[in-house]
């Protein structure tokens, strides 16, 4: 088949109708090893699946691709050594060092824990109570309530938090983090409780601020505090220490465990790899596509209360067309205000003429209709249909997401 011919049949060929909407499919792709040409295997994977299961692209379809093979094919991977030395740098050796709300993670910080006790001398753990930033819970909110502590203004050490709570175990893993935290810093390390970041300047001037999406303000308000030196996890490894890789954005933001030694980073360069892929699909198939890194979807589970969003942002990288919010009226509220009246055929042809007239300007069409950016939406659905376990789909193609009710 000559993969440059393949076109899609309009789709109102024969008096049809259109009667499905989004449409996301997970496409398979080989292992992605360091040094790989990722933008060549977005093009072969796609075409392979448009070959054997029929898939036509169309303008304006979306190709998500999941951060970390692109921060794999870029060799964008950190040591421990390199961590500890970038520490080292900005704090001193064998200096005492606060960290101030870490998430409970084995995979996104244990190891960057790890990487400090190498070179800090003595280390204050500063955790967040009753759950870190991201709704791991160290207790229960039940717990909380029944134990007379006001978390606004109550800060305990570790010996008044197991007198009031005793021993804490995540709910999902079975994990008790603060044990395992101390015994990663081999002794060195005591923890504290409080959701004052500036409690943590009775032990140490010195402070690396570990927080993702509040970072900035628990920065600033260390430093309005007296802090001598205030550094985030975003400025560690925001530069290459000898040949490692860096991110000059998130530094060790969105780094995960990849092995017993060593950090994958979040992806550089993002914004020149997305237009490649945009580039070479409008070559072999002269059509535009809308391209995204994603990482982390930006929703909260209702069981476990987790927000699945520890990275810095869910998408570092993303073509034009994928700017901005949606452009939509609430379907449920104008069929059960405006159309409730009208007979069923009249109401659906009136519906799609008010959906092809909307504006951006404030109604009550519109309201109701959360105004998240795109890329959140999207990169939250290609999160969800590739996982991060074994189905084996990096790559996402999502066709459909710009059409409406009135597209026929």
């Amino acid at each position: 088949m000559d993969r440059g011919l393949i076109s899609r049949p309009k789709n109102n060929e024969g008096g049809s109708k259109r009667n499905v909407g989004v449409v996301s499919k997970g496409i398979r792709a080989p292992i992605i090893r360091p040094g790989d040409d990722l933008p060549e295997i977005v093009l072969d994977s796609l075409s392979k699946a448009m070959e054997s299961d029929g898939i036509v692209l169309e303008n304006n379809n979306i190709i998500g691709v999941t951060e970390a093979v692109v921060a794999k094919a870029q060799r964008n991977f950190a040591t421990l050594t390199d961590v500890g030395r970038d520490i080292s740098d900005k704090f001193g050796e064998n200096e005492t060092i606060g960290i101030v709300f870490p998430i409970l993670s084995r995979n996104r910080f244990s190891k960057i824990l790890e990487a400090i006790s190498l070179v800090a001398g003595k280390i204050y753990i500063q955790l967040s109570y009753p759950a870190d930033e991201v709704g791991n819970h160290l207790i229960s909110q039940e717990k909380l309530d029944d134990s007379g502590i006001n978390p606004y203004s109550d800060s305990l050490t570790e010996k008044a938090f197991y007198a009031v709570f005793g021993e804490t175990r995540h709910e999902i893993t079975g994990m008790n983090y603060v044990d395992f935290y101390k015994r990663i810093c081999n002794g060195k390390a005591e923890v504290i409780f409080s959701n004052n970041p500036t409690e943590i300047l009775k032990y140490t001037k010195k402070v690396l601020v570990a927080d993702i999406h509040t970072r900035h303000r628990t920065k600033r308000m260390l430093r309005r505090a007296g802090a001598e030196i205030v550094y985030g996890l975003d400025g560690i490894m925001s530069e290459p220490i000898n040949d490692s890789g860096y991110n000059a954005d998130y530094g060790l933001l969105g780094s995960n465990l990849s092995s017993d030694d060593r950090l994958k980073l979040f992806p550089k360069d993002c914004q020149a790899f997305v237009n490649k892929v945009q580039d070479l699909i409008r070559e072999r198939y002269h059509v535009t596509v809308q391209v995204m890194v994603y990482g982390d979807g930006a929703y909260k589970d209702p069981t476990s209360k987790i927000w699945e969003e520890a990275d810095p942002v869910v998408s570092p990288g993303y073509t034009e067309g994928l700017g901005g919010t949606p452009n939509e009226i609430k379907f449920k509220l104008v069929a059960d205000t405006d159309l409730k009246d009208i007979p069923a055929a009249e109401a659906q042809e009136k519906l799609k003429e008010m959906i092809r007239n909307k504006s951006k300007a404030s109604s009550i069409p519109s309201q109701g209709t959360t105004p998240r950016k795109i890329v959140d939406l999207v990169g939250s659905l290609c999160d969800l249909m590739s996982g991060s376990g074994d189905k084996g789909t990096p790559f996402v193609l999502i066709q459909g997401y710009f059409d409406n009710y009135s597209d026929d």
